[in-house]
C-alpha cells in the first residue's frame, strides 16, 4: 500500500474528527457531515461520509468536486503539493514525521509529478455544459468527440507568486504515454465571464512528465498526426475526425515526441513561426531516420485553429486534402464529405468566420 493510500485510510477512520477540525462551520447529519464547501463556508452543498463503506469520501453537489480526506485537507489548506497535505495530515493524526534515508541525487521532474497530475485529472469533470466547452466552441471547435482526454475543473489552484495561491476555472487535458498511462496534465485557466483564456500570466501550465508524451485524440496504429497545441489539433480533427492525433503541447516537446511502434506515416501539423518550423523539421528528420514516412502539414495562417476560425471547416478540408497521401485522403475522410461539398470560405483569408 502506498503512503498516500495508507494516510487516506487513517484519516477515514477519524473522519468525524477531521471534519470537526477542518470543517467546523458544518454539522453532522446522520452518517454524513454537511458543509458549504471545502473552505469551511456554512451551507449544505458538500457532504462527507463518516462511517461504513466509503467513509472519508466527500462530494460537493454544487461543483461536482469529490475525493478523499487527504484531498479535502489539501484544498482546505490551500496546498498545491501532495507532500504538504501529507505532512498536515501526519500532524493532525499526531504521527511521527517520516524521515527518509538520503538518496542518490536525481534530476527533478520539469513540473510536478505524474501522481499529482492523475489526482487532479480524477477530480475534474467531463466538459459537456461547462465553461471549457464554451471556450472551445468560441475557438471554432463546435463538437468534441470522445473527449475523455479533456475535462473541466471549476476551481483549479494556481500560483500567483512565491507566497500566494488562487483558484480559477480550467480546461484540464490528460497527457499520456504510448501505452495510454496518464503522465501529466495541461491546465488552461479560463475567464469566468467566458471571454477566452484567463487574464493572468501564463494561463497555460503543465504538470507531470511531458517529454515524449502528449494529449491523444484516438488510438494510433500505422498513421498519426502530431502538432503542438490542443486547439490546433482539435481544429485539425474537426476536418479529419478519424485520423488519430496527438498534441505535444510545445515546439520542444513536439520535436521529442515518441513514436508508437507500428507507425509508418507521420503527419506533422506545423505552426507558422520559427519555433514551429524548427520543431517540425527536427521531428521529420527523427521519423525518417527510423523508417517512418513524414509529411509536414502547413497552415495558411499561424496554425490550423487560425485557419479553421478564419475560413471554415470545408475550406480547411480542401486545403488539407492536397497535402495528404492519396490513400489517406480517402481513408480518413468522413463519408460523403469533400473539400467542396459544404459551404465555407477560401483559404486565402476571404472566408466567412467560424467561431470567435
Amino acid at each position: 500500500m502506498s503512503r498516500v493510500s495508507e494516510m487516506a485510510q487513517r484519516l477515514a477512520r477519524e473522519a468525524e474528527a477531521v471534519c470537526r477540525h477542518y470543517l467546523s462551520q458544518g454539522r453532522r447529519e446522520g452518517h454524513y457531515w454537511r458543509i458549504g464547501d471545502v473552505h469551511n463556508t456554512p451551507g449544505r452543498s458538500l457532504y462527507v461520509r463518516l462511517h461504513g463503506t466509503g467513509a472519508g469520501r466527500w462530494a460537493d453537489g454544487a461543483t461536482g468536486d469529490h475525493g478523499d480526506l487527504l484531498d479535502l485537507i489539501g484544498l482546505n489548506q490551500g496546498f498545491d503539493r501532495l507532500g504538504d497535505a501529507l505532512e498536515e495530515a501526519r500532524s493532525f493524526l499526531s504521527l511521527p514525521r517520516i524521515v527518509e534515508a538520503p538518496r542518490r541525487w536525481e534530476p527533478r521532474s520539469p513540473v510536478g509529478s505524474p501522481e499529482a497530475a492523475r489526482r487532479l485529472f480524477a477530480r475534474s469533470r467531463p466538459i459537456a455544459g461547462t465553461l471549457a466547452e464554451a471556450y472551445l466552441r468560441n475557438r471554432g471547435i463546435p463538437e468534441i468527440r470522445n473527449a475523455g482526454f479533456l475535462r473541466f475543473h471549476p476551481r483549479c489552484w494556481y500560483r500567483i507568486d512565491a507566497d500566494r495561491l488562487a483558484q480559477g476555472p480550467a480546461l484540464v487535458a490528460a497527457v499520456t504515454d504510448r501505452e495510454g498511462r496518464i503522465t501529466g496534465v495541461q491546465r488552461t485557466w479560463l475567464d469566468p465571464a467566458g471571454q477566452g483564456k484567463a487574464a493572468m500570466t501564463a494561463p497555460r501550465r503543465a504538470l507531470g512528465h511531458l517529454l515524449g508524451n502528449g494529449v491523444r485524440f484516438g488510438v494510433a496504429h500505422d498513421v498519426l498526426a502530431a502538432g503542438e497545441g490542443i486547439e490546433t489539433m482539435l481544429a485539425l480533427r474537426t476536418a479529419l475526425p478519424s485520423l488519430p492525433m496527438v498534441a505535444a503541447l510545445s515546439a520542444g516537446h513536439l520535436a521529442a515526441l515518441r513514436f508508437p511502434p507500428p507507425l509508418r506515416r507521420l503527419y506533422i501539423a506545423r505552426d507558422n513561426d520559427a519555433a514551429g518550423r524548427g520543431a517540425a523539421e527536427r521531428l521529420e528528420r527523427r521519423a525518417e531516420a527510423t523508417g517512418i514516412e513524414a509529411r509536414i502539414l502547413t497552415p495558411l495562417f499561424g496554425d490550423f485553429n487560425d485557419d479553421l476560425r478564419a475560413c471554415g471547416v470545408a475550406a480547411l478540408r480542401a486545403h488539407l486534402r492536397t497535402q495528404l497521401a492519396p490513400e489517406d485522403g480517402t481513408r480518413f475522410w468522413l463519408p460523403g464529405i469533400d473539400g467542396t461539398g459544404e459551404s465555407g470560405g477560401r483559404m486565402d483569408g476571404t472566408a466567412d468566420a467560424v467561431g470567435g
